[in-house]
């Protein structure tokens, strides 16, 4: 396939506001693939060349590209620079760049997707001494090679912001669309979404539908050391209400921690956050622990928390959260945040794939096999009642040990992937923080100009992200470098001190009340609102719901 037909069709999908159309799109050139480019442009089309649990990624930044320009069109820093700053685009900087350029190429080739994809491969395989000047080399001949239109869509792919709205939603649609009937259109969805969550890789899982069809979708299972994605809580406002509705359950502290999904094999274990993160060489504490402590090959899930190793307490989140991307000194740190596992599920067990089995057979299979290493290793606390005082005085207890809260879970509930109703139930106190996105900023004044120090945070809205406030206060002056760090790479516009940036940041936010506004798309406005927690360990799947908001509106006296 020329990448020339895969720019045609970006172009017409950032043209298309309709998501059925984009959709149609979609699904129309994913019939046309060749079978071995399929995984490829799967990937391409969500603006990557890798699945979403790979640890590589492309390293480049925007003054890389600035100079990568520079070198393959003979325009100067300052030209660039300056249209960069009128449109916010590099994308579209390169295309203009190109088509006044006076550099001529001599037998210019033709770009196939083949080529692109095996050069933003090797991107991000590039280290070591030199590798920011072979990095700017692949860069610019890819540039020299493109058309204006290729080169704008190479750029934005490099940076992560293709911008044509082909989310991993629409991918999942176009899949179902492309390879099955209209009539087969439910099952279709329910054979994707299944082999999506298991191999969590939309390239793979399209070469399936197309070779194998719904039978094969079907068919695909766990594979230790392939993280899965995973189950998740409801929130509800009362163990009162919960009880009414499902009389026993189990009762478990929930933690402040990172949630980890560990997956043994023999002697080698793999750590994967729930954003499917592989952060192994960041704890290799729990890998020696799950060893000392599992002798079969199993998939687990447990939270990881910090330990004040003078208090034994439990530390919070954000001191935990330093070790999780660490790349350096990983020795150091563990020392000086030693960790605890509270382990809770087993979703693969000796060859068995364990998700349609009940919690409770799981719960029984997991206390089998775990070998508890005191304040290290363990399951985590747990009742099983249906007795309201009793559940009560659990969740004081974990509220007086600093925990979050307790989740409630139905005995006989299997394992199904996301949020679903008649699952997990997680109790918190009643004004909870709420987690959500950063959607954009705005620069600092005087000895602050040089960091982001305002923030608009945003919720979901189905698959949209609406605005729902503005936060400046809570931070510390190390936070407020540290996330304008973060931010930097993902601004995709500038209008004066304010900046958009690529959704990927999430914060955990404390505030005193939720009021109507109109200021906002959401309707509501967060009064107060103030850093509690930058939150690593989650993306734009985990953030809290417009529905959300408007419950914890309608808890302060609002409703009716």
């Amino acid at each position: 396939m020329d990448y020339s037909s895969l720019a045609n069709i970006y172009e017409k999908l950032e043209q298309t506001p309709s998501k059925l159309e984009k959709t149609r799109i979609i699904s129309d050139m994913i019939k046309k693939i060749p079978t071995n480019q399929l995984e490829k442009v799967i990937l391409l089309m969500l603006g990557t060349v890798f699945p979403g649990h790979s640890q590589l990624d492309l390293g480049v930044a925007d003054k890389m590209i600035i100079k990568s320009i520079m070198k393959s069109t003979g325009y100067n820093e300052n030209s660039i620079i300056n249209k960069f700053k009128e449109t916010g685009d590099l994308g579209i900087v390169t295309k203009e760049c190109l088509k006044s350029s006076k550099q001529m190429i001599l037998g210019k080739k033709k770009l196939d997707v083949d080529f692109v994809f095996e050069k933003l491969e090797k991107l991000a395989k590039i280290i070591g001494n030199g590798s920011q000047n072979k990095k700017m080399d692949i860069i610019s001949e890819m540039i020299v090679f493109s058309s204006p239109k290729e080169a704008c869509y190479i750029v934005r792919t490099i940076l992560g912001n293709l911008r044509t709205g082909a989310s991993e939603g629409l991918l999942r649609d176009s899949i179902s669309k492309a390879f099955f009937l209209e009539e087969e259109k439910k099952d279709a969805k329910n054979a994707v979404d299944y082999a999506l969550n298991i191999i969590a890789d939309f390239g793979k899982v399209a070469k399936i539908a197309k070779l194998s069809g719904m039978s094969g979708l079907r068919k695909v299972d766990i594979e230790i050391g392939k993280p899965i994605n995973v189950m998740l809580a409801e929130k509800a406002e009362s163990i009162e209400k919960v009880l009414k509705k499902y009389d026993k359950i189990i009762a478990e502290w929930k933690f402040d921690g990172m949630r980890a999904q560990i997956h043994k094999k023999g002697n080698n274990v793999w750590i994967y956050t729930r954003r499917l993160e592989n952060v192994t060489l960041q704890f290799p504490d729990i890998v020696e622990l799950v060893k000392k402590s599992i002798n079969i090959d199993c998939v687990v899930e447990g939270e990881v928390v910090g330990i004040n190793s003078k208090t034994g307490n439990t530390l919070p989140f954000q001191i935990l959260s330093q070790r999780i991307h660490r790349k350096y000194d990983i020795e150091k740190i563990a020392n000086e945040i030693p960790i605890q596992l509270n382990l809770f599920d087993i979703i693969y067990l000796d060859g068995k794939n364990l998700i349609n089995e009940t919690l409770i057979n799981r719960r029984k299979k997991l206390e089998k096999i775990i070998k508890p290493i005191n304040g290290k290793i363990q399951l985590t606390k747990k009742i099983i009642s249906k007795d309201i005082n009793e559940i009560q005085n659990f969740y004081k207890s974990a509220l007086e040990a600093n925990q979050e809260g307790i989740m409630l879970k139905v005995l006989d509930s299997t394992y199904n992937f996301g949020r679903h109703v008649d699952g997990w139930i997680k109790i918190k106190p009643i004004m909870e923080s709420l987690d959500l996105i950063i959607v954009g900023a705005v620069w600092g004044e005087g000895s602050r100009t040089n960091m982001l120090t305002s923030f608009k945070l945003g919720c979901k809205n189905g698959d949209d992200i609406i605005e729902c406030g503005m936060m400046s206060t809570g931070f510390t002056e190390k936070e407020f470098n540290y996330i304008t760090k973060k931010l930097i790479p993902l601004i995709i516009d500038t209008k004066g001190k304010n900046i958009k940036v690529k959704p990927e940041i999430v914060v955990e936010i404390n505030y005193q009340e939720i009021q109507k506004s109109p200021n906002y798309s959401s309707g509501f406005a967060l009064r107060f609102p103030s850093f509690k927690n930058i939150r690593l360990d989650k993306g734009l799947s985990d953030i809290d719901t417009l529905n959300r908001i408007k419950k914890l509106y309608d808890s302060q006296g609002h409703s009716g």
